[in-house]
Formats: structure tokens, C-alpha cells, sequence
């Protein structure tokens, strides 16, 4: 159980990677005005993307897998709110799917700054999903 929580941890890690960064490259993308720059950002989401896809996919695995490996978890308050984040942080994720799409097709409206706050959210979650899983405190 231990190498499950291990592995579940090191793609949390990956996964996260992923979710601060994409969103700091949306900022600098929405500031440029230059073809060039705008096509080495559409290359760069893109790549970072399929990580953090890989990232997602895995820390899900190990986590249910740790799940299924001891049921009797899910009766536990902090883990039900736990999950609630994680699928918050899922659909964040899908997000960052359809804002990639839309800055490789050219079709972004936001600005820089609604970016900046945009990539906020991930942090809140971080913190409220280890403090969670390590204080465990209900």
C-alpha cells in the first residue's frame, strides 16, 4: 500500500507541475501580439497538456487503487471532501482542455490579468487537499 501512495503522490506532483504552469503560459500567451511567439506558446500547451494529462490520469489511478485497497476510507468525512476538490481540480483540468484549444485556434477573449487569477485556484486546492489527507480531521 505504501509504493501505491508513493506512486499516488509522485503524479499528484506531476499533475500539479502541469496545472500551475499551463495556466502561466496562458498569461504570457494572452500579452503577446507577436506570430512567432503566439506559435512557440501553442507548442509549448500542447506538450505540457499531454503531461499533465498523464499526470491526471495516474494520480487517479494510485487513488483509487488506494481506495479499493482500503474501502472502509470512503466512510471518512476528509476523504469524501478530499475527493470534492479532486474533482473540482478535474474540471479545472478539463478547462485548461478547451482554453489550450481555443489559444491554438486563435479564439482567445481573456486577458492577461483574468489569467493571473485564473491560475490562483489550483493553489487553494493544493492546500485544502494536504491538509486533508495528513490532518485527516474528520
Amino acid at each position: 500500500m505504501l509504493w501505491l501512495k508513493a506512486f499516488h503522490i509522485i503524479f499528484m506532483v506531476t499533475w500539479f507541475a502541469g496545472l500551475f504552469y499551463l495556466p502561466r503560459l496562458f498569461v504570457y500567451h494572452a500579452q503577446t501580439e507577436d506570430e512567432a511567439t503566439s506559435a512557440t506558446f501553442k507548442v509549448m500547451e500542447r506538450k505540457l497538456m499531454v503531461m499533465t494529462h498523464i499526470g491526471g490520469a495516474l494520480t487517479w489511478l494510485f487513488g483509487l487503487a488506494l481506495i479499493h485497497m482500503a474501502p472502509v476510507l470512503m466512510a471518512t468525512g476528509w476523504l469524501r471532501v478530499k475527493l470534492m476538490f479532486v474533482l473540482a481540480l478535474t474540471a479545472y483540468h478539463v478547462w485548461c482542455v478547451y482554453l489550450v484549444k481555443d489559444f491554438a485556434a486563435d479564439r482567445n477573449t481573456r486577458s492577461h490579468k483574468w489569467y493571473r487569477w485564473f491560475n490562483e485556484a489550483p493553489a487553494l486546492a493544493l492546500v485544502i487537499v494536504v491538509i486533508l489527507a495528513v490532518t485527516k480531521p474528520f
